[in-house]
């Protein structure tokens, strides 16, 4: 074999931008550099071969607010579920909202457009998934599964977040109502707790763990007890696990005015738990795939976050699942984001700045392509590049752009946090549906 040079590849790769038809050439040499998208359909043949035996793929964002994340995610979901028969995608969403999509997308609740279905997501922040991408992406599930018919199952959509406690609670006694008024008012009665609280749950937490109000602990956790464990019908399924997200969400609220990581862990286990639970409500050859931040999606014993004692649901999933979980994270360079600047705060587009000297997303923008594929699973070559703990760049629904050092940037080692890395040098700000 002649030995090429990595310029002479990088070369190649710039071509590449303006020649389409270079990439079944290039992606031969995948091992050395890094793959550009170009918007052609088989921009992601690499990573669908590392996905091919998959059962979980995770997809991450490095911000909550930049389009081309949203887009690029929507890209290969719609292969995944086309080519390999991935069933059901998971979303860093809480769960009741979700129900209300998936009902839509099935053709089976009374929403009329996606833009209708998203209206469900009424707490902060809103434009995480009230946004035209979701809003498409919403519409593109529902014509894979109208073309469908009755042929074939029909693609699924779950929330696995708890951060719709009060509206899980109002599930549960929903469900209980239509059959029996004795157990609603007993779930009703020892839900009742919370009911002080439905602007904001989490000042719940701040108010029971101080003592200032009655626990809803014990009650939730016996609520949880009664309902049938891992039920086969789909409105017992929905309504236990919406059960699930109130006994969770109340020891996550009480846990989060306490010091260290448990309130974090706590969140990571019920989202880990409900994909389980998902996969195995698909059965023994279902496959999901799973969209969240960076920060759940990668590895957390390759960043700082194993040495403060957090979990991550990458971290979960591999441990599970070994090579059947694959990790995706994504990263950027530069642009505008939308975010809020504290929790609770509206929401508005500000500019991202350009990564630090020396991160990883610096080090990506110095490829000098404006979008592009790294897959570190099995290719031992790339993965070297990228095995150095560098800064990594998180921006969740609150971007602090005058102190980004301390706000939102950690060490982690790429090569071991993802299995597969896509870069978006320049990305723009996620509009917002929310009126």
């Amino acid at each position: 074999m002649i030995p090429i040079s990595m310029s002479s590849v990088s070369s190649m790769f710039s071509m590449a931008r303006n020649a389409a038809w270079l990439i079944p050439l290039l992606s031969a040499f995948s091992c050395f550099a890094a793959q550009p998208l170009t918007g052609v359909d088989r921009d992601y043949d690499a990573l669908l071969a590392l996905t091919a035996k998959a059962r979980v793929v995770m997809l991450g964002e490095a911000s909550h607010g930049s389009r081309e994340f949203y887009r690029e995610r929507a890209r290969i979901t719609r292969r995944l579920i086309e080519e390999q028969g991935f069933g059901a995608v998971v979303l860093e969403a809480p769960w009741e909202p979700v129900t209300r999509l998936d009902a839509y997308i099935r053709g089976a609740g009374r929403d009329s457009d996606a833009v209708s279905a998203l209206a469900g997501f009424v707490r902060f922040p809103g434009w995480p998934w009230r946004n035209s991408e979701a809003r498409d992406f919403i519409e593109s599930l529902r014509a894979i599964n109208r073309v469908r018919g009755g042929a074939a199952a029909p693609v699924r959509l779950y929330g696995m977040d708890l951060y719709s406690v009060p509206e899980s609670a109002d599930a549960v006694v929903r469900h209980l109502a239509r059959r029996s008024i004795v157990a609603a008012a007993t779930a009703r009665q020892r839900y009742g707790c919370f009911n002080d609280f439905l602007p904001e749950p989490m000042l719940y937490g701040r108010d029971a763990d101080a003592g200032r109000t009655r626990s809803c602990a014990e009650g939730a956790a016996a609520q949880l007890a009664e309902m049938e464990p891992a039920p086969t019908a789909e409105d017992d399924f929905a309504a236990w696990q919406s059960a699930r997200v109130v006994s969770s969400g109340e020891s996550y609220y009480r846990a989060l005015y306490r010091l260290g990581p448990p309130s974090w862990n706590l969140r990571e286990q019920h989202m880990a738990d409900t994909i389980v639970q998902v996969l195995e409500r698909l059965g023994p050859q279902g496959k999901v795939v799973v969209w969240g931040h960076n920060l759940h999606q990668g590895d957390a014993r390759a960043t700082d976050q194993a040495p403060a004692g957090e979990l991550s649901l990458g971290q979960l999933m591999r441990q599970r699942y070994f090579d059947e979980a694959v990790l995706v994270g994504f990263s950027t360079y530069r642009g505008k984001v939308r975010a809020a600047p504290e929790w609770g705060a509206r929401d508005r587009v500000r500019r991202l700045r350009p990564a630090l000297r020396g991160s990883w997303h610096e080090v990506l923008h110095r490829q000098g392509l404006p979008a592009m594929l790294l897959v570190f699973r099995d290719n031992p070559a790339v993965a070297e590049k990228y095995a150095e703990r560098r800064l990594e760049r998180a921006v969740g629904v609150i971007y602090v752009p005058g102190d980004e050092r301390k706000n939102h940037y950690f060490h982690a080692v790429l090569a071991r946090q993802f299995d597969a890395v896509i870069h978006i040098d320049v990305t723009s700000a996620l509009d917002s549906l929310a009126k």
